[in-house]
């Protein structure tokens, strides 16, 4: 399986980090040494404060690259939502359509309809295929969506993005 995408972006964070702790941050350091007394040294402090947050955060990415770099593809439904999957669903209630792709937390992103499998969305579309009805509890009231088309991440990747919807169930690459 190709790696997915926020591997890269986190290993590219990473670099950032380590060039920053590295290069930049002993300069700092190194520049405020020269002002004198560390003991009241402001820019110091804060180049210290900086270096700690900077050593934390680098551990974490390196946990959760290690942790997404496990992700094993044959786990990924082939045939109903999973990670990666892009769906598309009718709102039963007022026949509005959304589409949403399925994303690990890192990638969450509202406005662009990136929600994690986490979320009571993703929860309640996991393992579900086109055709599929889901309810959903919601700070406004319960929501009942139809899962009209979908797209998962092995489509994606086989070059096949075309979706499956409700009308052409079990056919992949039909669809609109």
């Amino acid at each position: 399986m190709a790696e997915l995408p926020v591997i890269e972006r986190l290993r590219k964070e990473a670099e950032t980090i380590r060039r920053e702790l590295t290069i930049d941050l002993p300069r700092e350091l190194e520049r405020a040494r020269a002002h004198g007394d560390l003991s009241e040294n402001a820019e110091y402090a804060m180049a210290k404060q900086r270096q700690e947050f900077l050593r934390a955060r680098l551990s974490n990415v390196e946990v959760r690259i290690a942790e997404l770099s496990r992700i094993n593809a044959d786990s990924v439904p082939r045939d109903s939502v999973g990670l990666g999957s892009k769906v598309w669903l009718e709102d039963l209630d007022d026949g509005k359509k959304v589409e949403f792709e399925i994303v690990v937390p890192e990638e969450v992103d509202a406005g662009l309809n990136r929600i994690s499998l986490s979320s009571p969305l993703g929860k309640a579309l996991l393992a579900k295929g086109a055709g599929d009805e889901i309810e959903v509890h919601t700070p406004k009231g319960k929501r009942a969506y139809l899962i009209r088309k979908l797209v998962t991440i092995h489509d994606q990747m086989a070059g096949d993005g075309r979706p499956r919807d409700a009308n052409s169930l079990d056919k992949p690459g039909s669809g609109s």
